[in-house]
């Protein structure tokens, strides 16, 4: 053979290796995907932190952090930004949360652990000792108003600090009493609610020094008495804990209790719904890299870290089991890393931790998963200066529109880069929905699908961009946050190309599933 002849042949075959035509194309037949789980119609809903409703301080973008000390090498309040009240009537914000209703609108965080309502027309301007902020009147209105006007509905928690208790430190419902009666004056509504945020990190949340598992049982048997008597509507959510795996990674954690210990307590907590919250790891403004519990840009489509979803899952899945046999999981607090998230959260590098983290929890019959936040830091949907959409923003929307209640089996993908996750389509009977992962940064997969579906690729120009690309053009929205026209490509059966680090969903509306016909 030539050298000419050679050298094609090489080029070829490179060729070939780098879109991933060499190998069989992975087959997919939506009309015989068993339906496998049914979900909430507000599957996917968001958090706004009650620190952002009263202006507390918050975790401080990275863009506001001095250059070299965003990685420990600040004080923690050095790591918190003051802020104000978020401005829930903006226009922008309004239609662009609108844009993904119908939802539940979490307002918790640890900062409604210690919030103050002051139930008057004259607020004091500080709070009362044993809390930290003050949550007046119009605020609490103004979430109610825009809580109506997205298409929401209302979860929780109250407050739990030193401010509520008696002498003998035992929770009293003065303050949860006065929030669900102006609540009720206001003509709304509290859908669901947790007791406190996080009981495992007692210090943290504003509790009294030395807070135990039982006293927890104690105070919550109070709340749920409380709660039956004063909104048996309600919801009860619980134990809204967190951090256990965090701890079997070799995490110091002050004052943790785990949530084993919170459930076995007596009296025994009952739930409506268990609930728990989930972060892969520890932001960087915590935990410098390195450290076990911390993480990094190079791994985020590493199959270890798109896993970690499913390692807590089963974690809180077996202490459900054990104590709370058939009670619906919520994930009522997520995002890529706790504190505020990493620097990529706001990039298209983390939509695919995020759409990961829908397909796998959906799949595991998980009814509803909140993205903590809608607005703040870096982990936010919306940019908290500008409101301007992030591309796990654009992510969201494209999951409301197309993935509907009912969750297929879409089988193993069979490519160790390719992640397939499957849904009756949203509102088309017989429809179905695809996600398809493609996590190599360097080869294209192929797959061939036996039906014509509308093709959405989400891309970026680069992996660590705040904006992202459908079917090749940039979003962007449209004047005061309007959501522009989501238009798929239309694309026959058979093989269809996924570029290499690229997210694409299939919506095929006939694809024959009769178990995803309207009966």
């Amino acid at each position: 053979m030539n050298r000419c002849w050679a050298l094609l042949l090489f080029s070829t075959v490179l060729g070939v290796f780098a879109t991933g035509v060499g190998a069989a194309p992975v087959a997919i037949s939506p009309a015989k995907m068993p339906v496998v789980a049914r979900v909430d119609p507000r599957f996917l809903s968001y958090n706004i932190e009650m620190a952002g409703i009263v202006g507390a301080s918050f975790w401080k973008p990275y863009r506001d952090l001095p250059r070299g000390k965003a990685f420990g090498g600040t004080t923690f309040a050095s790591r918190l930004k003051k802020g104000s009240p978020l401005d829930l009537h903006a226009p922008t914000l309004r239609h662009l949360a609108a844009a993904l209703g119908p939802a539940y609108v979490r307002v918790s965080g640890t900062w409604a652990n210690t919030v103050y309502f002051a139930d008057t027309d004259s607020p004091p301007a500080t709070a009362p000792p044993g809390f930290k902020s003050v949550l007046t009147r119009g605020e609490w209105s103004g979430v109610l108003a825009f809580v109506k006007a997205v298409d929401g509905r209302l979860v929780t928690s109250f407050a739990s600090s030193a401010g509520v208790r008696n002498h003998e430190g035992v929770w009293r419902s003065s303050q949860a009493a006065k929030l669900l009666a102006f609540t009720r004056t206001e003509g709304g509504r509290i859908a669901a609610a947790e007791f406190m945020n996080e009981p495992n990190f007692p210090a943290a949340g504003g509790l009294p020094a030395g807070y135990s598992a039982a006293d927890f049982a104690r105070d919550f048997a109070r709340f749920r008495a409380f709660a039956r008597r004063g909104a048996p509507r309600m919801a009860i959510l619980g134990p809204s804990a967190t951090g256990d795996t965090l701890a079997a990674q070799g995490m110091p954690l002050p004052s943790f209790i785990p949530t084993a210990a919170l459930l076995a307590a007596k009296p025994h907590p009952r739930f409506d719904v268990f609930t728990y919250h989930f972060y892969g790891a520890v932001s960087l403004r915590c935990a410098p890299p390195g450290t076990p519990v911390s993480t990094t840009a190079g791994a985020a489509l590493s199959n270890e870290w798109l896993d970690r979803t499913e390692v807590a899952y089963h974690f809180y899945e077996r202490l459900r089991d054990r104590y709370e046999p058939g009670t619906p999981i919520w994930i009522t607090e997520t995002a890529d890393a706790a504190c505020g998230g990493n620097p990529w959260a706001k990039t298209f590098l983390d939509s695919f931790r995020f759409l990961n983290q829908l397909g796998a929890m959906s799949r595991r019959g998980v009814q509803v998963v909140m993205h903590n936040t809608l607005v703040g830091s870096d982990y936010g949907l919306l940019d908290e200066r500008t409101l301007a959409p992030r591309p796990d923003y654009w992510a969201a929307l494209l999951w409301k529109r197309l993935m509907g209640r009912k969750v297929l089996q879409a089988g193993p993908a069979g490519r160790a880069h390719l992640r397939i996750y499957a849904h009756c389509l949203h509102d088309v009977s017989g429809g179905a929905a695809l996600l398809l992962l493609n996590t190599s940064k360097s080869q294209a997969q192929r797959v061939t699908v036996d039906a014509p579906a509308r093709r959405y690729t989400l891309t970026a120009q680069v992996l660590q961009s705040e904006s992202v690309r459908l079917n090749g053009s940039v979003l962007a929205p449209l004047l005061e946050g309007r959501v522009p026209p989501l238009r798929g490509r239309p694309e026959s059966a058979g093989v269809l190309r996924l570029p290499p680090a690229s997210i694409t969903f299939l919506a095929i509306p006939k694809a024959g599933n009769a178990s995803c016909e309207r009966r």
